[in-house]
């Protein structure tokens, strides 16, 4: 076995799971808005201003991934606040957002998660286990490359398609980055896929629910990043689901990355997929 195939074979579900405990400890220390609102004065990676909850969630996630290091797995860490932290191993990538949906874990807002995607290689393509637990509903979701996907242990129905209502439009569609502006720029669009819209504030979960057939689609509006997405994406395909990354030739060819890249689109069927590739501006 190379050191590789050893971080790959890690445990990670248990370091996922863990990592969710010492978050829940996070937020309960800071309940209120006016604790989880202060910053460190910092920007993250990906040009976001850093709450002092998302550092302390990054940290607890990367006192695992030091348990691990010390252990003699190897690997390439990329985070939402620290971007890459080198643990001797880039062809193994493990991608971090503590909290996605920080605005909402800070004014209290249910839907607020945990994401973490472990790849074999530097694209969408190559993740290998996905794991999101949504702290509003108290849901784990994860999957793993060609064995399915499951939300708190139960498997997710593959074959579980969308429904449409009595127009042909799409019954329920989440979308993400919904500046008031950039819904404007789509409504056109969105009034002609679309019954009703629900936005989460959160991208992973709003993959989560694509992947179990309680959103039909969803899409964000803008450009994404990778610690976002990476994660959420394997879900839905081990789900029986399609994603797609529009600004790539490949449709998973986006990058595992905290940079802003591409929207990201994801539906129950192919040809929804299709159907909502024209949205995004």
């Amino acid at each position: 076995m190379t050191v590789s195939d050893s971080a790959l074979d890690a445990d990670w579900l248990g370091v996922c799971r863990r990592a969710v405990v010492g978050l829940e400890l996070v937020l309960a220390a800071a309940p209120s808005t006016l604790e989880r609102a202060t910053e460190t004065g910092t920007r993250g990676s990906g040009g976001d201003r850093t709450l002092v909850i998302d550092a302390s969630a990054e940290s607890v996630v990367f006192a695992e991934l030091d348990a691990l290091s010390a252990a003699g797995h190897r690997f390439l860490a990329i985070s939402e606040e620290r971007g890459e932290v080198d643990y001797g191993d880039r062809g193994v990538r493990v991608i971090i957002d503590p909290i996605d949906g920080s605005l909402n874990a800070k004014r209290g807002i249910p839907h607020h998660a945990l994401s973490i995607a472990v790849a074999d290689g530097d694209t969408m393509a190559d993740v290998v286990f996905a794991f999101v637990y949504d702290f509003g509903p108290g849901e784990e979701w994860r999957a793993t490359r060609d064995q399915g996907a499951w939300c708190n242990d139960a498997p997710l129905d593959r074959d579980a398609g969308e429904r449409r209502a009595r127009d042909g439009r799409l019954e329920v569609l989440g979308i993400e980055s919904a500046d008031p502006r950039w819904v404007a720029a789509s409504i056109d669009r969105l009034v002609g896929s679309a019954h009703r819209l629900r936005a989460l504030g959160t991208i992973a979960t709003s993959l989560c629910q694509v992947a179990g057939a309680r959103f039909d689609a969803m899409l964000t509006l803008r450009n994404g990043r990778g610690v976002d997405a990476a994660a959420g994406q394997l879900i839905v395909r081990e789900g029986g689901g399609y994603v797609a990354f529009p600004r790539f030739a490949d449709p998973l060819g986006a990058p595992l990355d905290s940079a802003p890249s591409t929207p990201v689109i994801a539906a129950r069927s192919l040809e929804t997929l299709r159907e909502l590739e024209g949205v995004p501006t």
